[in-house]
C-alpha cells in the first residue's frame, strides 16, 4: 500500500507542478504584451517538466520502464500532453506489475 501512496502523490505533485508553472506565468505575465516567440516558450514549460521526470528512465536497465518509455515516446507523437501522460503512467503501471 505504501507503493501506490508514494506514486499517488508523485503523480499529484507532477501534476501540481506543472499546473503552477502555467499559473506563475500567467500571474506575472498578466499585464504584458507578449510575443508569439514568448508565448511559445510558455507553453513548452510543462513539457520540459514532464521531460526532466521521464528522463531518467532512458538510462534505466528495467525492461518494464523501457517498454513504458517507448509507449510515451509513440503516444508523445500523436495525441495531447494530458493523454500523453495518462498513456504513460497507464504503460508504467501495466508493464510493472506484469514483467
Amino acid at each position: 500500500m505504501t507503493n501506490f501512496k508514494e506514486a499517488a502523490f508523485t503523480i499529484l505533485a507532477m501534476a501540481v507542478v506543472t499546473y503552477a508553472t502555467r499559473i506563475v506565468g500567467f500571474l506575472l505575465l498578466r499585464d504584458r504584451k507578449l510575443t508569439p516567440r514568448a508565448k511559445a516558450v510558455l507553453d513548452a514549460i510543462p513539457g520540459a517538466v514532464l521531460i526532466a521526470v521521464i528522463a531518467p528512465v532512458f538510462v534505466s536497465k528495467h525492461p518494464a520502464d523501457l517498454l513504458a518509455l517507448a509507449f510515451t515516446v509513440i503516444a508523445a507523437t500523436r495525441l495531447s500532453l494530458l493523454f500523453t501522460v495518462l498513456v504513460g503512467v497507464t504503460a508504467a503501471a501495466f508493464f510493472r506489475h506484469f514483467l
